[in-house]
């Protein structure tokens, strides 16, 4: 099993606009981490797939980080991911949270507890390979 990643920069996303993140996630994965934020220690969002990795299984947990520190974890309640499987994920970013769309699922609606104003660092890694990244 390879795992991938992805980091780009030098893009802004401003309240009201969204990305739309395409892949596939690996075979036999144990999990996947999609980060949004200013960079990798100021993150709005961590989301992280786990279906089994760290003491949980099939479970998403989102955080934020702030000057490197991890804040408090939301773990939603649906896990809509399987092995071999085509995803598309769209986050939008207003000034008050982050929306994360996934089909089948329902909507997480995350704190922006930074408080920023533009979003220009995206981070994929894990065992997940992207396809796309748009911005609708």
């Amino acid at each position: 099993m390879s795992k991938c990643g992805v980091t780009a920069t030098e893009f802004q996303l401003y309240p009201g606009e969204s990305l739309v993140v395409k892949g596939t996630i690996l075979s036999e994965s144990k999990e996947f981490e999609i980060n949004l934020g200013k960079d990798c220690n100021n993150l709005v969002l961590h989301f992280n797939a786990r279906f089994d990795c760290k003491g949980d299984w099939h479970t998403v947990v989102c955080n934020s980080r702030q000057g490197g520190d991890w804040e408090q974890e939301e773990r939603p309640h649906d896990f809509p991911f399987h092995d071999n499987c085509a995803v598309e994920i769209t986050f939008s970013f207003t000034e008050a949270d982050i929306r994360v769309k996934m089909e089948g699922s329902e909507e997480i609606v995350f704190p922006n507890r930074l408080g920023l104003k533009v979003i220009d660092y995206l981070g994929v890694q894990g065992d997940f390979r992207i396809k796309s990244v748009t911005f609708p």
